[in-house]
């Protein structure tokens, strides 16, 4: 079936009150929406499409980072890169905003790959966090959390309660949130953010693969969300090591439902190479198919 066909039902229209909307260092903000019927039905990978301010109609598409189905609120985080996104940080609690969601394919997880690696650069984070609270609910995973971030991350990081095989001297840092839902994280980058470790994403990655057994690496699979260069890392990483791998890709969208083809881009299928659209054949890809 037409994958936008197939979410015909499942998109919905809201107007969304702010209900809290928090700046960050390095231009980051967070912001909650109350969106009942997108909190709902959200799953890890998917996103809204937003309208900015009244001044300007165009939409843009954001990552869903947390939802509350009983509170009925989103949550996102967003980095201000144009006017568009300007204007959206000039928006204050109690303003309204219209939501499209929830759209997209979101991640698979899977009981037999019990050690879920979850990896996030900049504002591929919150589809990560929102993997981490979904895993939670779940005993059967162990995951774990790597962040990475060129810009001073959007929370205060705190050193990590959990011992985690593998990581290099000093790197303790770690995800708040994340620590409190009983998972442990570690923070990556080139800035020298104290406990942080001083490298990529895949780095660390590969310092906490090399660490387990033969048999615990086969329970591995990676997800992953972030800048084009670094899913690409990832996808090589992966095949290194021979790992199923999840990636949620970061495209510019126009009409995100599948109605432009604004978004495609090339995936290897059984019948050949195929153009997809990231909206809602995404965003989530096998990192194989689209690497």
């Amino acid at each position: 079936m037409n994958a936008a066909l197939s979410q015909r039902e499942t998109i919905f229209v809201e107007e969304a009150e702010i209900l809290a909307h928090d700046a960050h260092p390095g231009d980051q903000y967070t912001l909650r929406l109350q969106a009942p019927q997108i909190a709902a039905r959200a799953l890890p990978g998917s996103f809204v499409h937003l309208t900015v301010n009244a001044q300007r109609p165009m939409r843009r598409p954001i990552s869903i980072m947390r939802v509350d189905a009983q509170k009925g609120y989103v949550d996102l985080l967003y980095k201000v890169f144009g006017e568009g996104t300007a204007l959206l940080a000039q928006n204050g609690i109690g303003d309204t905003l219209n939501l499209m969601g929830p759209i997209g394919k979101p991640f698979e997880f899977h009981a037999d790959k019990k050690r879920p690696l979850l990896i996030g650069g900049g504002v591929g984070m919150p589809p990560m966090i929102f993997c981490a609270d979904v895993l939670r609910q779940d005993t059967n995973y162990q995951p774990f959390v790597i962040l990475g971030s060129e810009v001073p991350f959007p929370f205060q990081s705190q050193p990590s309660e959990f011992m985690v095989p593998g990581m290099p001297g000093g790197v303790i840092a770690a995800m708040p949130l994340i620590e409190q839902w009983n998972i442990p994280s570690r923070l990556t980058s080139t800035q020298g953010y104290p406990g942080c470790h001083d490298g990529y994403v895949t780095d660390l990655a590969r310092h906490w693969l090399d660490s387990l057994a033969d048999e615990e690496r086969h329970e591995v699979e990676i997800f992953s969300c972030g800048p084009h260069p670094m899913l690409e890392a990832v996808a090589r990483l992966a095949k290194e090591y021979d790992l199923p791998c999840q990636v949620s890709l970061e495209e510019f969208m126009a009409c995100a439902v599948g109605g432009c083809a604004g978004c495609v881009v090339q995936v290897q299928t059984e019948q050949g190479p195929a153009m997809k659209r990231v909206c809602v054949d995404g965003p989530v890809f096998d990192a194989y198919a689209v690497f």
